[in-house]
């Protein structure tokens, strides 16, 4: 029986799923509302940002393909958007 090296398949990266809200300050400048919440799915994502965005200037629901053990981060896709939302980075 010869071994040719089993190749695992590759792993698929973990994904970063995230709702970040913001809200204007007295000076008129976007703030964070709350630090970012991570969560478990994207629908999970996309069904929060719709709920809270009547109660701030802006929401965000994003993902990207994340590795945080070997500082590995994909491009960020954002999954939903409302109101004033500072750029990504």
């Amino acid at each position: 029986m010869s071994n040719t090296g089993h190749v695992l398949p590759q792993q698929k990266m973990p994904k970063l799923i995230v709702v970040a809200a913001f809200n204007r300050d007295d000076e008129g400048n976007l703030q964070p509302a709350f630090d970012p919440r991570q969560m478990q799915s994207e629908d999970a994502a996309v069904r929060l940002a719709k709920m809270i965005e009547s109660e701030h200037a802006g929401v965000v629901a994003w993902s990207r393909e994340a590795n945080p053990s070997i500082g590995e981060y994909g491009e960020p896709i954002i999954l939903y958007r409302a109101g004033e939302v500072p750029d990504m980075e």
